[in-house]
């Protein structure tokens, strides 16, 4: 065990352990939920440098975790310098094709919302829907459905089974307003 701590804290691998230690200390606060990986910077941050596409903490761990890997293997056979710069390199080419297979399996697009639901038909699920209650399923353009919270300003009488449609959504009360849909579609 001597050897391998003694070239772990060599040239050229001591100018990376530290980070390693770094890089394992930060996920470990990750897995134990105590930060966001996705809160420091954006997928775009390291676009000049090829590594883009996926949050900054990832390939910045994997070029950490392939430079130390690369820099103790380096070290037993060239000289140290080399070792180094041979290391940084293959981290970087590593660390690249990481991030290509990474970000293909990402989603691609923005993030949906309720408010995407704005515009749609729902069908009424609750005996009635007042001002300050009601439920209503509405069904999202891939085929998925959701029980969604629903109020309505007037006295339209809103019944289960009644089709209404969603006109508009109130974030803080995280609820949608309705109207049923043939008054809706009146005079269109």
């Amino acid at each position: 065990m001597g050897g391998f701590f003694e070239a772990a804290f060599s040239f050229p691998t001591v100018l990376f352990t530290p980070l390693l230690v770094i890089v394992v200390a930060y996920w470990l606060v990750v897995i134990t939920g105590g930060v966001d990986p996705e809160a420091v910077g954006d997928d775009s941050t390291l676009d000049f440098a090829g590594l883009g596409g996926v949050p900054v903490t990832v390939p910045l761990s994997l070029l950490v975790a392939f430079a130390w890997f690369g820099s103790l293997a380096g070290a037993e056979f060239l000289p140290g310098w080399v070792a180094l710069i041979a290391a940084l390199v293959a981290a970087w080419l590593l660390t690249r094709l990481a991030t290509l297979l990474i970000g293909r399996f990402r989603p691609v697009g923005i993030n949906p919302s309720r408010a995407d639901f704005v515009g749609h038909t729902c069908i009424i699920r609750t005996g009635r829907v007042t001002g300050t209650f009601g439920q209503a399923e509405v069904h999202a353009g891939d085929g998925s459905s959701a029980i969604v919270q629903v109020r309505q300003a007037g006295t339209d009488d809103l019944r289960a089974g009644t089709v209404a449609l969603l006109y508009d959504f109130d974030p803080e009360g995280e609820f949608f307003w309705v109207i049923p849909a043939d008054i809706a579609t009146k005079d269109i």
